[in-house]
């Protein structure tokens, strides 16, 4: 999942977001940040009774104290999917890094776009490092 820095230079560098369902965001700057939701046509949560195995319980609406905000104050989570396709044609390759021998567990990605390549920790991060290099 990308980090919110990452997730705020996006926003910062003008990258929009038509939220649809499947699509994750947090809500910053109010003790939620920590939180990541889901945007979703319904709710299901489970249930576990006390003696029997769990209940996918499928709900409409959900009682919560925040019951809505307005689309540009939560901060869209972009998956790598929609990264890639915001890079378009842009879009060269991914590629795994194996880490140093040392430490071989150490794997990072790098997404190569507009002959340059960019690395960070997770696919998603590169290709967002990439798109904000094509952004400025």
């Amino acid at each position: 999942m990308l980090s919110l820095e990452l997730a705020r230079a996006l926003r910062d560098a003008g990258v929009g977001w038509e939220p649809c369902p499947g699509d994750t965001f947090v809500v910053p700057d109010r003790d939620l940040d920590e939180h990541v939701f889901v945007l979703s046509d319904m709710v299901v949560q489970t249930v576990q009774p006390p003696d029997g195995p769990p209940i996918l319980a499928f709900n409409g609406t959900t009682e919560w104290a925040l019951d809505s905000l307005e689309a540009q104050e939560a901060l869209w989570l972009p998956r790598e999917d929609q990264l890639r396709e915001l890079l378009g044609a842009a879009f060269e390759s991914l590629e795994r890094v194996p880490g140093p021998p040392e430490a071989p567990d150490l794997v990072s990605w790098a997404v190569s776009s507009g002959g340059a390549r960019h690395v960070d920790v997770s696919p998603e991060a590169a290709y967002a490092r990439a798109l904000l290099a094509r952004l400025t």
